[in-house]
């Protein structure tokens, strides 16, 4: 949004998002690498988590593969297939166990036929295209002072504002599946575990809960800047 510099208004929008994704972001980071150094009770990296996920479960079993990086796991519909970084695939930590279960909950979702994912795979295609119009749009109504193009621009921008309030349910119930199927494997053999498992699952999904917030603060600075114009 470089259209918005000299606005004081949106200097403070941007500290303020700032503040709230970098916070957030390093409170991922601080859990990450203290619950990947401690070992889980079951000995199993990522891989094996999610084989025995699928053999204990009512899960159909899919093809699980690794990728390169870090925090880089997820679900793919698409190709039906779950991809783990190398640090949760490899490793038998805490954090390996939370996050494969986490990427099994939302499997176990679409298997389902989850009425969240439903609604979310509905809006999925709009938002493809929503960043560029809505952003073209906007950039044009303040340089032309036509207002209902900026208007145009925000009813797009409010697209993707959904998706990504309704990714929160969706990734929380996600991580309340992955916690249901550990408990179901008996994979949660002390209390450490559940705890850090926990904690994990905690931990991302305020990833997702600022990526709400902001997304609504960048929208009403967008009303407000069309009320301005």
């Amino acid at each position: 949004m470089f259209f918005f510099h000299f606005d004081p208004l949106y200097l403070v929008l941007m500290l303020v998002i700032m503040v709230i994704s970098g916070g957030v972001q390093l409170y991922l980071q601080s859990t990450f690498r203290k619950w990947s150094k401690v070992r889980n009770a079951s000995g199993l990296n990522g891989l094996s988590v999610g084989q025995q996920l699928f053999a204990r479960t009512s899960l159909t079993t899919i093809p699980l593969q690794r990728v390169s990086g870090t925090l880089t796991d997820h679900y793919d519909p698409g190709n039906n297939v779950v991809r783990l970084s190398e640090p949760i695939a490899n490793q038998p930590s805490v954090a390996a166990m939370a996050v494969t279960a986490h990427e099994l909950g939302h499997v176990q979702q679409y298997q389902a036929g989850s009425a969240l994912i439903g609604m979310r795979s509905f809006l999925l295609p709009a938002i493809q295209f929503s960043p560029t119009i809505s952003y073209f749009a906007i950039f044009m109504g303040l340089i032309f002072n036509l207002t209902g193009l900026i208007w145009i621009g925000i009813l797009f921008f409010s697209a993707m504002v959904l998706f990504s309030i309704l990714t929160l349910p969706v990734e929380f119930d996600a991580s309340r599946r992955g916690m249901q199927l550990l408990r179901e494997a008996n994979l949660l053999e002390s209390e450490q575990d559940a705890r850090g498992a926990q904690q994990m699952l905690t931990a991302a999904g305020l990833t997702y809960l600022a990526a709400a917030v902001t997304s609504v603060l960048q929208l009403l600075y967008l009303v407000s800047l069309a009320r301005r114009s």
